[in-house]
């Protein structure tokens, strides 16, 4: 019996089995190594800046970047670059003294060291001083321009006597013996009612001329006293005192009611009437006579 042949192929070798498993494409095969060379560069990059940001951290809490800018600046500072002088400009009444003091107490002479924004900063805390501006001219000059408040009235809270700006902000203290010729303002918190008052005083500008002095009563109403001896007492609020004013000074334009004796004038009433106080001889019981507006 003859033994049976099985037919192969011409090359005589048997066709290999499929791979039950799926290969990767070539194609991503291929792109692997680069994506991970691309991989590996950015790695390095975040772990170089890490190791900076550490060393950053390291010169800052040892405060190795201030010691260098203040190196370079001494260095600026031995080559000729220091404060010498002091340029003022716009004092026209307050003391320059304090300025000079502030802008030589320094730590260090050296221009480009030299704090401008604290001189700035602490000339500001002096009640005359509006605005300045504080620059370097090189090589050895700090120069300060001032702008001034300007004095508009007198406060005298108790004993103390200031000069105060229209705002009401505290210049400086003021000798009796060398009071200025101003408004003087009298009571508790009456500085900070300076510029309400200008206001009021503002549209009365024939009773303003003759103003001498005004009290801030309780806190919240004006007495005013003027330079003929008269006293006018004024309601509380800035809408009601301006109506009373306006009307007193009408009153005062068509019947002269200043420069007459009286001693004073109550316009707080509502109802428009105002109260007169007649001088009384020795021994008359004080009556104040009531006007009421026709």
């Amino acid at each position: 019996m003859s033994a049976a042949h099985v037919r192969r192929g011409a090359s005589g070798r048997s066709r290999p089995k499929k791979s039950a498993r799926v290969s990767v494409p070539r194609k991503i095969a291929a792109r692997l190594p680069v994506e991970q060379a691309q991989a590996n560069r950015v790695l390095g990059w975040v772990f170089g800046l890490f190791v900076l940001a550490i060393v950053g951290v390291a010169l800052v809490a040892l405060d190795v970047p201030a010691k260098l800018g203040r190196a370079a600046g001494e260095a600026v500072g031995n080559a000729g670059f220091r404060v010498k002088s002091v340029d003022i400009q716009g004092i026209k009444r307050m003391d320059p003294r304090p300025v000079y003091e502030i802008a030589l107490d320094q730590k260090t002479t050296a221009m480009p060291l030299v704090d401008v924004t604290d001189i700035r900063k602490r000339l500001l805390e002096f009640g005359w001083v509006k605005d300045a501006r504080v620059s370097r001219r090189f090589p050895d000059t700090l120069v300060i321009d001032i702008v001034e408040r300007k004095p508009a009235a007198l406060w005298q809270d108790e004993d103390r006597l200031t000069l105060i700006d229209a705002e009401g902000v505290v210049l400086d203290r003021v000798p009796v013996s060398q009071m200025p010729d101003l408004p003087l303002l009298i009571g508790k918190g009456a500085n900070a009612q300076a510029l309400p008052l200008q206001q009021l005083l503002d549209k009365v500008p024939s009773l303003k001329a003759q103003l001498e002095s005004a009290t801030w009563i309780g806190e919240r109403r004006w007495n005013l006293s003027f330079q003929s001896g008269e006293l006018l007492m004024l309601p509380e609020g800035q809408a009601a005192a301006t109506q009373a004013l306006t009307r007193f000074a009408k009153m005062d334009q068509s019947a002269g009611l200043l420069g007459r004796g009286f001693v004073s004038f109550d316009l707080r009433k509502p109802d428009k009437t105002m109260t007169v106080r007649l001088p009384r001889k020795p021994g008359d019981p004080i009556v104040p006579e009531p006007v009421t507006e026709g």
